[in-house]
Order: structure tokens, then sequence, then C-alpha cells
């Protein structure tokens, strides 16, 4: 078994089986397949550790029932990635889809894994599938913003309503914890999806502060780009490329954060180990320009379609925020990510202020303007890892 099949059997992170190996996994890899180089000895020894971390009992779900909403996305499928393997007790996924959820079945054929067929805009559809679960990871969304743009309705029923759904079945099944996924376009929000989202996380807020000592813990993440999830630009790229067609970009000094599918998996883990009710957690991450994007992704393919600028879509915006000025002033550091502590006052304010907070005239929001950029080699490199050019990290349909 190769240090790449080692890690994904065992449900490692790469930065978890470099950390073990004691250095960047993808070298080992790369020295792996040069057979007349490699020293056996070392490689041996390597996978004994590896085999030794994955051993240790660390799984933060051991014995434990989860419930991914949304869950044939590619958030859930990084997720049954992640998890199936270990001692977690159940993965459940509901869904709508029935052909991607047999497509799953069919592809993971684990006991451990089960389906729901369940819409989260009605309530009835979902409240089985939340008995004897210890936590809910809650993906389902409409996340297209040309879509919500036509269909701003539609929005508001899946992203608001059918939130709201999702942490009532949670509380009235005693769940002990509900991640609720957010996205970048909800800070500051121009668009209909990111109006949706920026609504559902005030309803998730509202609602934790209703809560007593007990019950169910409701927690938010926000995050940027995943790259080559679906329905983002890399997989559209990719088709293009294929169809020998230029790639289409909108407005070339226009930034987004870059992260991984594995990113988002670990701020949401994240907010699992250390979420308190009502907390919204940000992983600081790097962005990039959508030009520097497309050029690097014709290099990896080594392609020469060239790049067509079709100008800015609707709803779309120059950059991305992940953390607001005024979010700013209270968010707490935590090195690799950003907590946000929900406003738990009451409406007598009076009890709070007698004159105004001053402070709130400064700070800086956290942007893909302001964030570390990343130049194209930089990015080339990021890009690399994914499975689609030629990396270890799945990107999910």
């Amino acid at each position: 078994m190769t240090l790449k099949e080692i890690r994904k059997n065992c449900s490692l992170t790469q930065k978890e089986a470099s950390s073990y190996i004691g250095m960047p996994l993808r070298t080992y890899v790369l020295y792996e397949k040069d057979e007349e180089h490699a020293d056996k000895l070392k490689l041996e020894r390597m996978k004994e550790r590896l085999l030794e971390a994955a051993s240790k009992d660390t799984s933060i779900l051991k014995g434990k029932v989860l419930l991914i909403t949304g869950g044939t996305g590619s958030f859930g499928h990084a997720v049954v990635d992640r998890f199936l393997n270990t001692d977690i007790k159940e993965i459940r996924i509901l869904s709508r889809d029935e052909k991607k959820q047999d497509d799953m079945r069919k592809k993971y054929a684990n006991p451990k894994l089960k389906f729901y067929i369940g819409d989260i805009r009605i309530y009835e559809s979902i409240i089985d599938a939340f008995r004897g679960v210890d936590y809910v990871f809650s993906a389902a969304a409409l996340k297209q913003v040309p879509s919500c743009e036509f269909y701003p309705m539609e929005a508001l029923r899946t992203n608001v309503i059918g939130q709201d759904n999702v942490i009532t079945a949670s509380v009235r099944n005693h769940v002990k914890k509900a991640i609720f996924l957010s996205t970048d376009k909800a800070a500051y929000p121009i668009n209909a999806m990111g109006i949706s989202k920026a609504f559902m996380e005030k309803e998730v807020i509202a609602r934790s502060r209703q809560l007593l000592e007990g019950d169910t813990v409701l927690c938010l993440t926000r995050y940027g780009n995943v790259l080559a999830s679906r329905g983002s630009v890399i997989p559209l790229f990719l088709e293009q490329i294929k169809e020998g067609k230029p790639l289409t970009i909108t407005n070339p000094n226009m930034t987004r954060f870059m992260m991984t599918l594995e990113d988002a998996v670990n701020l949401v883990l994240y907010a699992f180990e250390h979420g308190e009710q009502g907390d919204l957690f940000v992983q600081k991450s790097p962005s990039a320009t959508i030009d520097t994007l497309a050029k690097a992704v014709l290099e990896l393919k080594q392609s020469e379609v060239g790049i067509t600028y079709i100008g800015t879509r609707h709803g779309e915006k120059l950059f991305e925020t992940l953390v607001t000025a005024e979010e700013m002033l209270k968010g707490e550091d935590k090195g690799d990510f950003y907590c946000i502590k929900s406003d738990n006052r009451d409406l007598n304010y009076d009890k709070y202020f007698s004159i105004g907070n001053r402070e709130l005239d400064v700070g800086e929001s956290y942007t893909s303007h302001n964030a570390s950029r990343l130049n194209k080699e930089e990015l080339k490199a990021l890009l690399s890892k994914l499975e689609v050019f030629g990396g270890d990290i799945p990107c999910h349909e």
C-alpha cells in the first residue's frame, strides 16, 4: 500500500499526515515513485508512522451519529471521505435527490452510511431523519448566484425557512450540536443568495438566544470559494478546455478567497469542537484574482485556448468579505480562524449603553482584496494538490 493510499484509508488530512512523518507528504509521495533512489526502509517507517497515528483513538465522532443535510453535494462527500472509515457509528445523508443518493450509495457501499429522502423546506419530511442523531452539519442550500437572482423566493424557502426547519428538528430531537454552513456572500450582501444566507445567519443566532443550557448548540461557519466544488468556476474552465473553447471570465481584477474542500471540512470541525451557542467561525484563507486563476489553470492543463472577458454577471461583487468591519471589532483571533461571538443582549438597551460606541467608526473588513494574495505560481501549487490536476485531494461532482 502506498503512502497516498494509507492516508486516504485512514482518513488523515494531508496536514495531519505531514505532521506525523515530519515533512510534507507530497514530497514523500514523489520520493516513493522514484524507485531507483528511494530508501525502502525509510519508506516503510513512514508507512508505519501513518498507521500508528491513524490507530490512535482520536475520532471526535467515535460512536456518534452524524446527519448531513444536502449530503450528496461536494461538502457531504468530503465529510464521508473523512469519517466513514473511522469509528463513527453512522452517517446519515438527508437530501431530496434520489439519483444522487443512489450514486453515493453504490460508490461507498458501506452499511454505516444511511440515506433519507426529505426536503428541508417541508418540516414533516425531515423530522424522522433527526431521531437519535448526535450532531448535524447543515449544508443544504441554493447557492448559485444567478439562479437565486432570478428566483429569490426559492432561495428564501431553502436557505432561510429550510434551515429554520433544521434548527427545529435538531432541538426537538435533542441533537447535541448543529453547524450551519454560510458563505462570504452573506457579509455585506448585494445579491439574493447572499441576502438569504445573511438572513439564515441571523435566524441561527436569534434561535440560539432562546435555548437553555443543555439544549442543542447552534453554530455557524462562513467560508469563501471552495476550489473545484460543484458549481464553482474550475469545473467550468476544465469543460471549456475540453471543448477547445476560451475560458470565460467576468472581471480580471475580481478577487475570491481560495479554499479546498479539505479546508471547508476543517473549518466545520473546528466549529464543532470549539463552538458555543451562536458562535460564527471563519477560516483565514488566501485569495487570488479570477484572471490569475484562469491563467494558472491554462498552464497546469498545458492549454492554449486563451481567455475571453464577458463582464460581471448578475449579482456579482468585485471582491468578497469574510468578516465585516463591525464583526472584526468583536472578533476573536484564534490563529488560523476568527470567532465572532453572538450579541446576546436583550431588547432593554438602556441596561447596556448611556452613550453610543465610538469604536464603531474604526476597523477594516477582512476581504479577498486585502487578504494574503496568491500569485500564479503559488496558485498552481495549490491547484496541483487537487485530484483534477493530479493531486490527491478529491473534487466531488
